[in-house]
């Protein structure tokens, strides 16, 4: 048991730094070379924070473990809202942009019900995982025409410009490689655990796994609530949600179809979409969330892993 919780926590600890690498390696290059930073947001920071969860579902699937990479793309989410808007506000009350709640969460509750959709037949396919992906690219691509419409100044600072994009690029490959690296320690230690304590692959994945590759955003969520900056870490869960259903499960379903019916993650499925809408109303009715509907957030998910614990194990 000693190794596997070893690998657990060490492809834990590269996931959070091999993400931070590579967003620090791609922004800077982005920045390096021009590009605003309103597209850096969107793109490589969105897309970075979310890679631990694209890694590891890419690798659990090719391993034949769809268990582990659906419980993971629905527990970040979950854990997202849950553990960490909920755990920011409390930090801090935090402020809804009016466009985060005419773009990003409409199409958050739309991406969400397609979840339980698709596995009406008890299987995500190659066909319904190229749709989301498709889905991913069409939204980027409207985010960043919204953006450039804007107008967002680039905030880039003058160390970005002086790094040699040399260092930037092996900065991004490390990064690439340790997130490689952890997630494959992730997956192999976590189902390792699953097989010792007898829990099945689809707990480990709703729980250990999900709040693993969750670090990098619950970091940057806590670290932008200290920084009296909290506004950040409403849209850097939504947009971390959209990414982990259209780019992690469609990219995940492409390498191989994920198999689950609804029965099994029935309980799965419901908290998910309940936390989404109660999270969206939140969002959209005093365009803020407060300390009480942060603490609100955490009990969800706190009665979410008790659930867990309580109900019966679905295989």
């Amino acid at each position: 048991m000693l190794l596997p919780l070893l690998a657990l926590a060490a492809g834990a600890v590269m996931l959070y730094f091999g993400a931070e690498w590579l967003v620090r390696g791609s922004s800077g290059l982005a920045r390096a070379l021009g590009i605003p930073a309103f597209a850096i947001g969107l793109t490589v920071v969105a897309y970075g924070t979310s890679a631990p969860e694209l890694i590891v579902g890419i690798l659990a699937a090719w391993e034949d473990r769809g268990a582990i990479a659906l419980g993971n793309a629905v527990g970040s989410n979950i854990a997202n809202f849950g553990l960490i808007l909920g755990a920011t506000a409390l930090i801090r009350p935090t402020e809804v942009q009016g466009g985060l709640l005419r773009r990003e969460i409409p199409a958050l509750l739309l991406t969400t019900a397609v979840v339980p959709l698709f596995l009406l037949n008890g299987v995500i396919g190659r066909v319904e995982g190229a749709v989301l992906m498709v889905a991913a690219i069409v939204w980027t691509w409207m985010s960043l025409r919204s953006g450039r419409r804007a107008e967002i100044v680039s905030d880039a600072e003058p160390h970005d410009r002086r790094s040699k994009p040399a260092v930037l690029v092996a900065i991004s490959i490390g990064g690439l490689i340790v997130l490689l690296l952890g997630g494959k320690l992730l997956v192999d230690g976590a189902t390792s655990i699953a097989r010792a304590l007898g829990w099945s692959e689809r707990i480990i994945g709703l729980t250990i796994v999900a709040v693993g590759t969750s670090l990098p955003e619950l970091a940057t969520s806590l670290i932008a609530a200290f920084r009296k900056q909290s506004a950040l870490a409403v849209g850097n869960v939504v947009g971390s949600n959209l990414f982990n259903v259209m780019m992690v499960l469609g990219a995940t379903a492409v390498v191989r179809p994920i198999r689950s019916s609804l029965r099994d993650g029935a309980v799965d499925l419901v908290v998910l979409v309940v936390m989404t809408v109660v999270a969206s109303v939140m969002m959209r009715t005093e365009r803020r969330i407060g300390r009480l509907e942060g603490g609100l957030l955490a009990a969800g998910y706190v009665a979410f892993l008790v659930a867990l614990a309580l109900l019966p194990a679905a295989p």
